[in-house]
């Protein structure tokens, strides 16, 4: 999450660098065209945390908590998001 993070400030600030570099003079343009070129070919990837909690893990959520939406509620479907499913995700014994 933090490098991801990092990647779009990283952008951005090529990006206003960018605008001030074009309104300086025909020079620093050309430079300032080859930074759109560079930022525009960044590969933007989402990341497992900008992704949706699944229907039936935000559903179990829903029942476990008694407000929705709330951190831990979040949290808990994110969580049994990325563990497959509530029927993969929380304590339970293991059948011997």
């Amino acid at each position: 999450m933090e490098m991801l993070k990092n990647k779009i400030m990283a952008k951005q600030k090529l990006k206003k660098i960018s605008k001030e570099l074009k309104k300086a003079s025909n020079l620093h343009a050309g430079q300032a065209k080859k930074i759109d070129t560079m930022v525009s070919g960044m590969p933007m990837k989402k990341s497992s945390a900008l992704k949706k909690i699944s229907a039936a893990c935000k559903a179990a959520a829903k029942r476990k908590f008694k407000v929705w939406p709330s951190a831990y509620g979040s949290g808990w479907g994110v969580r049994c998001t990325r563990a497959g499913g509530p029927s993969n995700f929380g304590g339970g014994k293991k059948k011997k």
